[in-house]
């Protein structure tokens, strides 16, 4: 409980201060001083992974005062009795545990709602055990969660009265969607992205924004994973310093993993799902494209973009996604929801499961001990060598889509569209000041502005990835007949991306330096149904994830 002794000292200070010294009535708080991180900074250079070298963690365009103030008063007047009360209730629990726990009276959804908000400005608060995670909240949450308690009986999904945080590239109304670039800080046009206005539709509770690696790891090269110039660099609750976010969702696998939320949305473009969710052991689904609709999220690529949950477990990883699935009109790609995505709290176990291990994988000791495990459970493992296929020209997509889909989402989800309509103005505006927009540098747009494959070139390096991609898993899948392919982390998330294929990743240990390390399972496109089913047996075979030491409290 030392976490809630230094909240409480916080609070006190904050109550004293505003006692005895000179002030105008009704002087805001200092919730957040930015502090000297010289010398953290220097101690990071020792790294061994250059990419956790460093170069700054505060950010230097986002004030926390801001972010937090709204609902400061409201969150200190929530108790540490009652959320020590109704911590075993919520703590690590799924949501139809907490949906029971809701209709016995034991809390409300406001009440849920402030459980999470105190969880956040306990730790986001603290220099010691701030993740730098949180980029806005949603100022009239509670508001909203009251509403929901009052109209109980429209609930009609599990995700009813749910606080879930949005990565921030997903266009929400009235809180602005940075994608973490300081152009886009203060830009957004109001629009809401279809998958918001499902979950609204549903009942969820925004709850807010978490911060991603900025254009969605699509910007500077070799730079820190999690790091945008809104959001200061993103830590692993894990091991601060110590273990990468992975990305770009990284703002969404670490307050997952911290409990500041119910559930999180991540995006993905190649392992921008499964990378950090692996990385914060938590259970994430890069779902098949056209699962869930991509209109209002800031563009990479419109072949391989895809938003998807990121949640504790099995179970609400696949309410999430119900959620926000279905047909939309503006995402052509989109198909219509012929079943729900809802499963079972019943393990039907994994007798029978055909499941492909490839063999240079079970040089993972990890990896090995959990394959076998899964045998004793009644899987049969088929080990195979995966055909050798090339993505060459991958980048290319990447490169050439942004380029193109870009100016169409500056236009139509922006208020900078006058002066900003393309990659190259977003350049420009960059360089203007370098230190505090790209400290380390703008490597991919460069790269994007000098490729110069020609459209016919691009259509076919699309075909030939989609062939190869499909080859990669199909080819095992169909000569043993497999359900699904055992990957680890996101090490074989480009095959999957161009072949548009589900990816289900669920916690499966940790390294003996605590690092996470997750199970990938990879299906056919359009199995995210038989993906969750087998997921949730595996989860409860394995039952690896564990609470970040340092935010149990």
């Amino acid at each position: 409980m030392k976490a809630f002794l230094r909240f409480t000292v916080l609070l006190l200070a904050l109550l004293m201060l505003s006692c005895h010294q000179p002030h105008e009535k009704n002087e805001p708080p200092v919730l957040w001083e930015s502090y000297d991180e010289f010398q953290e900074i220097a101690d990071q250079q020792s790294h061994e992974l250059p990419r956790m070298q460093f170069k700054l963690i505060q950010s230097k365009l986002l004030d926390k005062n801001e972010v937090f103030r709204p609902l400061y008063n409201d969150v200190s007047a929530f108790s540490e009795s009652r959320y020590l009360e109704i911590y075993p209730l919520i703590m690590e629990q799924d949501i139809p545990t907490i949906q029971l726990h809701i209709s016995k009276g034991k809390f409300t959804y406001e009440e849920l709602t402030l459980f999470f908000l105190k969880r956040i400005y306990k730790y986001e608060l603290d220099p010691a055990f701030s993740l730098h995670t949180i980029i806005a909240l949603n100022r009239n949450v509670l508001e909203q969660a009251r509403a929901r308690d009052k109209n109980k009986l429209e609930n009609s999904h599990p995700i009813y009265g749910m606080p879930i945080l949005l990565k921030d590239n997903i266009n929400t109304r009235g809180i602005n969607a940075s994608a973490g670039a300081a152009i886009l800080k203060e830009s957004t046009a109001g629009k809401e992205a279809f998958l918001v206005t499902e979950l609204e539709k549903k009942g969820a509770l925004i709850l807010g924004k978490v911060n991603l690696s900025e254009w969605a790891y699509y910007f500077c090269t070799g730079c820190p994973l999690g790091y945008s110039a809104v959001g200061g660099q993103t830590l692993n609750p894990y091991g601060r310093k110590v273990f990468e976010t992975g990305g770009s969702s990284a703002g969404s696998g670490t307050s997952v993993a911290a409990n500041y939320a119910v559930a999180a949305v991540g995006t993905e473009t190649s392992g921008s799902i499964i990378s950090p969710s692996s990385q914060n052991s938590v259970v994430g689904l890069k779902p098949t494209i056209g699962v869930i609709s991509r209109s209002g999220l800031v563009p990479i690529s419109h072949t391989l973009d895809t938003p998807g949950p990121m949640t504790k477990n099995v179970i609400d990883n696949a309410i999430l996604l119900d959620a926000m699935a279905g047909k939309d009109t503006k995402d052509t790609i989109t198909v219509v929801k012929r079943q729900s995505y809802l499963i079972a709290r019943v393990n039907s176990g994994l007798k029978g499961k055909r499941l492909g291990v490839m063999k240079s994988l079970l040089k993972d000791s990890i990896y090995a001990t959990t394959v076998k495990k899964l045998e004793k459970e009644g899987a049969i493992l088929i080990e195979y060598n995966p055909p050798e296929i090339s993505l060459d020209g991958f980048l290319s997509v990447l490169n050439l889509e942004m380029k193109a889909d870009l100016p169409i989402y500056l236009a139509a989800y922006t208020t900078i569209n006058d002066s900003i309509k393309t990659l190259s103005d977003v350049m420009a505006y960059n360089a203007k000041d370098s230190l505090i927009r790209m400290p380390y540098h703008q490597g991919v747009f460069d790269r994007i502005m000098i490729d110069s494959t020609s459209s016919e070139q691009l259509t076919e390096i699309r075909a030939n990835l989609l062939k190869n991609g499909t080859a990669f898993f199909q080819q095992p899948m169909v000569e043993y007949k497999l359900d699904a392919i055992l990957s680890i982390n996101n090490y074989h998330s480009a095959a999957a991306a161009v072949g548009l294929h589900p990816c289900l990743t669920v916690p499966m240990g940790y390294k003996p330096s605590g690092e996470p390390i997750s199970l990938t399972l990879i299906g056919s496109p359009f199995s995210e149904q038989s993906l969750l089913s087998m997921g949730y047996s595996i989860e409860k075979s394995l039952n690896a994830r564990r609470i970040p030491e340092a935010y149990k409290d």
